[in-house]
C-alpha cells in the first residue's frame, strides 16, 4: 500500500469538489477540484519531463493558491518539495541550489502552473513508502551553514494526523492563513490541518491589520507567530466582538511573552493555544485545545511522541523521539549521528522542563545559555523579569565576551527606561549573577521571517561592549 502523503490529503478533500479551498482577499474562490485538477497537472508535466521519484523540485516564490498546487503535485509525482524563503539573495539561493541539486527549479508559479495544464493531468500518485522523502526544509543556519532536514511522508503524515485531532478540526471550520508557506507552520502545520478537514482558508498573501480584521469576520481558527497577536492588540479596531466567532487563536514559531497572552486574554476573554515545534520535527507539544492553558507552557508532548530532559536534570536540553521525527540532516551523515543519541532520541538544542504533570516549559537554546563566572544563566528567566518592567515592550538576553567573567549578561530591551534603575530591580528579583551588567534600549529587536529575535545578531553588534 502506498503512503505518499498526498494521497492522505487527498482522502479528506470534500465530496463535493466545488466547495471552496482559498479563499482570496479580491472575492475570489479557489475550489478543492481546481485545487486538485491543478496538482494533477503539474504531477503530469513533471513525469513529462523526466522528473524521477526523490528528485528535488525548489520553489522560491511568493505566497499564492499556485504555489499549493505545485507542492501537491511535486508530492503526487513522488518527487520532493524544497520550500525557498522568497526573501533569500542569490548567493543563499545558489548554495540551496548546489547543496540538493533540484532537478527543477520554479520562481513563477502561477505561470509554471498554467504551462503545466498543457500535460495530461497524471491519473494516480506515484507510489511512496512512509520512510520515503517528501520534503527537504532547511533550518535558519544561525550556526554554521544551513541544514536540509529531511522529513517523509510518514512523518508529515502522523504529525498532521496529530495536530488534526488534538486540535478538533472539522469540515466547518474556516483557518485564517496569513503565515508564509516556505516555513512549516505555514506549509505543514497550518496547511495540512485545513486540508485534512476539507475545510476552506482564508488565504492572505501576508499580514495586514485590515485584511486579518476582515478575515475574523469569517474564519474559526487562526494560526500566527506572537507578532501577529501583538499587532492586532495594538489595533483598536480588534475588539471582543471581532474574536468571538474564532474557536481557537494558535500561536508559535517563537515564544509568546506572558504579557501578550494576558492582555489578549483580557481582551477578548480567549486564551491564545501555544505550541512548541520545528523544522526537524514539525510540532512536538501542544496546550490542550479542551483544558488549562497556562503562560509560558507550550502544553503536553503530542501522542506519540516521547519528550525527556537530556541528563536526567530538572532543567537540560530537550530530546525527543516519535513518528513525525525527521530521518537526518541532507548528505551530512556525520552531523545526524552528533543530534542523535545512542537510543534514537534526537537532540532538539531547546533548553527546557517539564512539571510534574508532564507540561513542558521551554528557556531557550542551548547555545543562547550564558556563563558567567562560572554560573549557568539561561536567558528566558531574565527576560520574563524585564519583560515586566515600564518602558519595556520585549527584551533579548544575550552573554557578551567579558574580561573578569568570561561572558557578561546584556540586556537588549526594545523600549525605554532607566538602565541603572532596571538593573537593580532584576537583582532584587533575580540572584545577582543572572541580573544584566547591562542595559542597552533599540526601536526594534532584529528577527527572522517567522519573527524570532536573532540573538546570534545581537551577540555581534555588542560583542565588545565590556572592552573598555
Amino acid at each position: 500500500m502506498s503512503e505518499n502523503l498526498y494521497e492522505l490529503l487527498a482522502s479528506r478533500f470534500p465530496t463535493d469538489r466545488s466547495r471552496p479551498c482559498f479563499l482570496l482577499s479580491d472575492g475570489r474562490a479557489i475550489s478543492y477540484g481546481e485545487l486538485e485538477a491543478g496538482a494533477a497537472h503539474v504531477a503530469g508535466r513533471l513525469a513529462a519531463e523526466g522528473v524521477q521519484p526523490g528528485d528535488r523540485v525548489a520553489l522560491q516564490a511568493e505566497k499564492s493558491a499556485e504555489t499549493i498546487m505545485a507542492y501537491l503535485g511535486v508530492l503526487k509525482a513522488g518527487a520532493v518539495y524544497l520550500p525557498l524563503n522568497s526573501a533569500y539573495t542569490q548567493a543563499e539561493v545558489d548554495y540551496f541550489l548546489g547543496d540538493a541539486e533540484p532537478a527543477v527549479f520554479v520562481t513563477d508559479p502561477p505561470a509554471w502552473v498554467a504551462e503545466a495544464r498543457a500535460h495530461p493531468p497524471l491519473a494516480t500518485a506515484v507510489p511512496r513508502a512512509a520512510d520515503d522523502l517528501a520534503s527537504l526544509i532547511y533550518t535558519s543556519g544561525t550556526t554554521g551553514r544551513s541544514k536540509g532536514a529531511m522529513l517523509s511522508h510518514g512523518a508529515l503524515a502522523a504529525n498532521a494526523l496529530a495536530l488534526h485531532q488534538a486540535w478538533g478540526f472539522t469540515p466547518d471550520d474556516v483557518l485564517l492563513h496569513a503565515l508564509p508557506i516556505f516555513h512549516v507552520h505555514g506549509l505543514f502545520v497550518a496547511l495540512h490541518c485545513a486540508l485534512l478537514s476539507g475545510c476552506p482558508m482564508v488565504w492572505l498573501p501576508k499580514f495586514t491589520d485590515a485584511e486579518v480584521l476582515k478575515g475574523l469576520e469569517r474564519a474559526t481558527v487562526m494560526m500566527g507567530v506572537p507578532t501577529f497577536y501583538t499587532r492586532l492588540l495594538g489595533n483598536p479596531e480588534f475588539t471582543r466582538e471581532r474574536a468571538v466567532g474564532v474557536r481557537v487563536f494558535i500561536c508559535g514559531s517563537a515564544p509568546l511573552l506572558p504579557s501578550t497572552f494576558a492582555e489578549f486574554e483580557a481582551r477578548t476573554g480567549q486564551r491564545i493555544l501555544e505550541r512548541y515545534g520545528m523544522s526537524e520535527a514539525v510540532i512536538i507539544t501542544s496546550n490542550p485545545l479542551a483544558g488549562e492553558r497556562l503562560a509560558g507552557s507550550v502544553g503536553y508532548p503530542l501522542p506519540g511522541v516521547e519528550l525527556r530532559i537530556g541528563g536526567g536534570a530538572d532543567t537540560g536540553v530537550i530530546e525527543i523521539r516519535g513518528p513525525s521525527v525527521f530521518s537526518g540532516y541532507w548528505r551530512m551523515p556525520d552531523k545526524t549521528a552528533e543530534e542523535f543519541t545512542a537510543d534514537g532520541f534526537f537532540i532538539t538544542g531547546d533548553v527546557g522542563r517539564r512539571d510534574p504533570d508532564g507540561r513542558v516549559w521551554i528557556s531557550g537554546r542551548a547555545k543562547d545559555l550564558i556563563i558567567s563566572g562560572g554560573y549557568n544563566v539561561y536567558p528566558k528567566e531574565v527576560e520574563l523579569v524585564l519583560d515586566e518592567l515600564p518602558g519595556v515592550t520585549e527584551s533579548a538576553v544575550i552573554g557578551c565576551p567579558h574580561p573578569d567573567f568570561g561572558e557578561g549578561v546584556v540586556a537588549v530591551v526594545q523600549g525605554q527606561g532607566d538602565e541603572a534603575a532596571m538593573i537593580a530591580e532584576a537583582r532584587r528579583q533575580l540572584a545577582a549573577y543572572k541580573a544584566p551588567k547591562r542595559i542597552v534600549f533599540v526601536d526594534e529587536l532584529p528577527r527572522n521571517a517567522m519573527g524570532k529575535v536573532q540573538k546570534n545578531l545581537l551577540r555581534q553588534r555588542y560583542e565588545r561592549l565590556f572592552e573598555a
